[in-house]
């Protein structure tokens, strides 16, 4: 009974103002308050959130759990994810899942798949948010579902920006509030839409996977800046690795990132797409594309998936 192509976009209050508020302040504030320093702190603090928290944290720990690590550390990690600004660790889990669930159908709504002109998809993802008619059923695992500390987050996601800005208040005063909480936040969230329309819309593709609604797409100029993120055709064919440039000439901040702290003795069971099951329906465009990169990890990546499942 489930169908991810009958349902209808509706404006969602809470994330529309949330966005709308936070676009204000740093449009207005900014501009009042602008600063080199303020500025510099901004990006440096953008930097560290979106390559330690969201995609370490939430993407490839909390979400595909391509690698492990300790518990205080997966806190941290989940945390500076929940601070870049888009929900709480559950809200974001369900909207990739949900996602990735419609993408891996012949046909989905367009909402899943960025299929729309630039300025009608950034109003339905930004302002805006889908009611299936049949949507599947969402579980979490229990290892998740059950923990204080995600769900602690999950409740109070927006406040989470409370302390870092009396941080950045007691520092620098309004300006750095300004800039390192909503300027920060307004960037983060035009920036992860951004890369999601174009790496399903353009660029070059290593990989094809049959039967699929959308296919990714790498945008190889924009590798650093969304710290890897924009290798969306290499995380379409291998979700489950840890690594997203697959080449030397693809850079990956957020893998280097984890190649540090595994050499620190913090990370370790990292998945590459070696470690990760066969996918029939995964056909290699490329010649020169093989399954790539041999595991780097302890066998206990070969683990079986994740327990969370749409039903």
């Amino acid at each position: 009974m489930t169908n991810p192509n009958k349902g209808t976009v509706v404006w969602s209050p809470g994330k529309s103002l949330w966005f709308t508020a936070h676009l204000f302040i740093a449009a207005v504030g900014g501009w009042m308050t602008f600063s080199a320093s303020a500025a510099m702190l901004s990006f440096v603090f953008t930097v560290v959130t979106l390559c330690l928290g969201h995609t370490l944290g939430l993407h490839r720990l909390l979400i595909h759990r391509s690698f492990a690590c300790p518990r205080w550390l997966e806190y941290l990690l989940v945390h500076l994810g929940t601070v870049v600004g888009m929900g709480g660790p559950f809200r974001i889990i369900y909207m990739h899942d949900i996602r990735d669930w419609a993408q891996r159908h012949e046909s989905c709504h367009p909402f899943f798949i960025h299929q729309n002109p630039l300025w009608k998809d950034f109003l339905w993802q930004l302002h805006c948010e889908i009611r299936l008619l049949n949507p599947p059923r969402f579980q979490i695992e229990r290892s998740v579902a059950n923990d204080p500390f995600p769900r602690f987050l999950q409740r109070t996601w927006m406040l989470q920006q409370v302390p870092w800005a009396a941080l950045f208040y007691a520092f620098g005063g309004i300006e750095l509030v300004i800039w390192c909480i909503s300027v920060r936040i307004t960037i983060s969230l035009i920036g992860h839409w951004l890369v999601g329309h174009f790496a399903h819309n353009a660029g070059s593709r290593d990989w094809h996977l049959r039967g699929h609604a959308v296919q990714g797409h790498n945008v190889p100029r924009i590798g650093l800046l969304t710290m890897g993120e924009s290798w969306h055709n290499n995380h379409h064919a291998f979700p489950g690795s840890a690594r997203l440039g697959l080449s030397p000439t693809q850079p990956d901040p957020g893998w280097w990132a984890l190649r540090i702290l595994q050499t620190l003795g913090l990370a370790w069971n990292i998945k590459l797409p070696a470690d990760l099951p066969e996918r029939p329906e995964l056909v290699a465009l490329n010649l020169d594309a093989q399954r790539p990169l041999t595991p780097v990890s302890m066998p206990e990546a070969l683990e079986s998936e994740r327990l969370r499942t749409f039903s």
